[in-house]
């Protein structure tokens, strides 16, 4: 079985992965870190030097490699179900959860760590809600195509596995 976990940058995917994981036994990958294993630099070092085209072609690679393991919890990458068809491979190798959260609750996790997040590092407050909204707004279509969605500020282990195994 592979579960793939979707939503948007700060949405808790690595987090609760990591713990939904553990409590299954299964593998957990998070797709940017394995990202970076393979490109030998940080996704950041990747969108500065190559650009964003570069990064979702290692995304779209990554993302075949990992659909092929098994007994897995996959944190995908924000933008990861929305771009090609990245969203049908999910569906068609695993199941799939969308961790949602709202654009104010997105914003205040992510104030704390936008510099390590290329796409809105240098956003002062007001821009990274503006970003926030309309990026989430664009994704949304794609991330509602989950198979289940979870409410993040409420994504606990127990209610994914519940879902997942009833």
């Amino acid at each position: 079985m592979r579960i793939f976990l979707t939503g948007f940058m700060g949405s808790g995917k690595t987090f609760v992965g990591q713990q939904l994981a553990g409590n299954l036994g299964f593998d957990f990958f998070d797709m940017d870190a394995e990202i970076e294993k393979v490109a030998g630099k940080s996704i950041a070092a990747i969108f500065k030097e190559d650009g964003e085209s570069c990064f979702r072609t290692y995304e779209r690679e990554m993302l075949l490699k990992l659909s092929e393991k098994d007994n897995a919890v996959i944190a995908t990458g924000g933008g990861t179900p929305c771009f090609a068809d990245n969203m049908e491979i999910i569906k068609k190798t695993g199941v799939s959860v969308y961790l949602k959260l709202s654009t104010g609750k997105l914003a205040e996790r992510l104030e704390h760590i936008k510099q390590t997040r290329p796409l809105i590092a240098s956003k002062n407050k007001n821009e990274l809600y503006q970003f926030i909204a309309k990026t989430l707004k664009k994704r949304e279509p794609c991330y509602m195509k989950a198979d289940y969605v979870v409410g993040g500020e409420n994504a606990n282990v127990e209610n994914i596995a519940s879902l997942l195994f009833a």
